[in-house]
């Protein structure tokens, strides 16, 4: 080609075609042999950056040679979220429907910011979300909307729920340099995820304005402390806006009472927001729906299909009985944006602080298709009785101590031998043990504290994970506890 006319456009579509059966033949030998690989990443930090020039290429490479780079460069970096043996954290798999929607979304790249940017986005979206409502038995009244995380999710319910202090007019007027608004006060537990102190930062609350809620034995918020606390603030000039109960905390699982905090947030106008991220997923099965017991007196709640659905990351379901005034917080419509359908269609970029919307909902409508209602249910249910059977062996072990209740499919333990007495030897000794479980490549746990105690889990929550996973977890967890006595 002459230097002076360079090339320009797309990839051609013949190599698209070569390279695209060869990415689908590449995902599927990953997903095929998954476990052959260290479930966490053994490399050192700056160990994948020095393998990659500081500069970028001056001309175009070959794809060969780009995907050579992703075997040879960035997989050794790779920690396996889809591992089977991945049982730290909150597991998030991804399912092969979701990988095919996945690839769909990015082959249309639509921005669904208004009806009219693409019509299939928005109304698939509000399908797909009614499926889901359905799904976890939650009441008709609970409008749907994607965003990407839970922390984005909990941020909204936030803005919305000081939105819905009306009287001090936060959306024209703001919040700084006015003496007239008193200060807004949000309560959750220290059990909750970090993502609500930062969602009350990102909306000026302060941390000074959040109000961590004494537990109880199996660290579930105490609803008299609630009001106790509640009435206090009142007195002391604090305006109470907004409280954060949570089904399925971060580091034990545990469920608040969201019945009685309902009753306690309807009674003083305070807006209930309930973070189900990780354990709302639990209630497509009827006999779990007792986690959301009182659900009804909610005014927002979030699920993750990401974290025990199967979707490949990221999708967040928030649930909202009152949509008008989360639109109130964010709708602006500039002039550019505004279209001729009106109140007649819904543009979800009304309803939060992005503009662009990716069509994240397209891989949550394969999955339901795909498993159905039923397939997802069998999968969950199996989840927990692998939990449940993990709980027994450890409850039966002398050396072994369980930490926590166990509500869903994460199991708090630690290793405590009996002749050990001093409590930070025990946490020295299960820092041990974690790091030199991981260490193996063999499998992934994480830690949190409990009651001022270093405590391990084992998160059950993969789409591949089996039996004998848990089975081979267990005798790996026992070995290596020996090999520190």
């Amino acid at each position: 080609m002459d230097k002076n006319h360079p090339r320009t456009g797309d990839m051609a579509p013949e190599e698209f075609r070569q390279y695209g059966y060869k990415v689908v033949d590449w995902i599927t030998e990953y997903l095929m042999h998954v476990e052959e690989y260290p479930v966490l990443s053994q490399v050192s930090p700056g160990d994948i950056k020095s393998k990659i020039p500081t500069q970028p290429p001056q001309k175009g490479e070959n794809m060969a040679d780009m995907i050579r780079d992703l075997d040879e460069i960035i997989m050794p970096g790779i920690t396996h979220w889809n591992h089977p043996n991945f049982m730290a954290y909150f597991n998030s798999t991804a399912s092969a429907p979701g990988i095919l929607a996945e690839m769909f979304s990015a082959a249309l790249n639509v921005n669904g910011m208004l009806w009219k940017t693409s019509p299939a986005v928005t109304e698939l979206e509000d399908v797909t979300l009614d499926w889901f409502r359905q799904m976890l038995g939650f009441p008709k009244d609970f409008w749907g909307i994607i965003y990407d995380t839970a922390s984005v999710s909990s941020m909204h319910a936030i803005a919305a729920a000081r939105e819905q202090a009306v009287e001090f007019n936060f959306r024209q007027k703001g919040m700084a340099g006015r003496g007239e608004v008193p200060r807004l006060r949000l309560y959750c537990t220290e059990h909750s995820h970090s993502s609500i102190d930062k969602g009350a930062l990102a909306m000026g609350i302060g941390m000074e304005g959040i109000r961590k809620i004494p537990v109880d034995g199996q660290f579930r918020m105490i609803p008299e402390a609630l009001q106790n606390a509640i009435e206090e603030d009142r007195g002391n000039g604090w305006y109470p806006f907004c409280v954060v109960a949570t089904v399925g905390t971060t580091s034990s699982t545990s469920i608040d009472p969201v019945d009685a905090i309902g009753d306690i947030c309807n009674k003083e106008n305070i807006w209930l927001h309930v973070d189900g991220a990780y354990g709302g997923v639990a209630a497509v099965l009827p006999e779990m729906r007792t986690i959301f017991k009182g659900i009804e007196k909610a005014d927002s709640v979030v699920v993750n299909p990401h974290k025990w659905m199967f979707t490949p990351i990221d999708l967040s379901v928030f649930f909202t009985q009152k949509p008008e005034v989360l639109k109130r917080a964010f709708s602006l419509v500039a002039e550019y944006l505004k279209t001729g359908e009106g109140s007649s269609v819904q543009n979800y970029m009304d309803y939060g602080i992005q503009l662009g919307r990716r069509f994240r909902s397209l891989k949550l409508w394969f999955i339901i298709r795909y498993f159905g209602v039923e397939g997802i249910q069998n999968r969950i249910k199996e989840h927990l009785n692998l939990a449940k059977w993990l709980k027994e062996e450890m409850a039966a072990s002398p050396d072994f101590e369980l930490m926590a209740p166990v509500p869903f499919s994460v199991v708090c333990f630690r290793f405590h031998p009996d002749p050990v007495k001093d409590v930070q030897r025990v946490d020295e000794l299960n820092e041990k043990l974690m790091n030199n479980i991981n260490a193996t490549g063999e499998l992934f746990l994480s830690h949190t504290k409990l009651n001022n105690q270093l405590v391990l889990r084992v998160a059950i929550s993969g789409i591949r994970t089996e039996r004998h996973h848990v089975e081979k977890a267990w005798k790996l967890i026992r070995q290596k506890s020996q090999e520190l006595l």
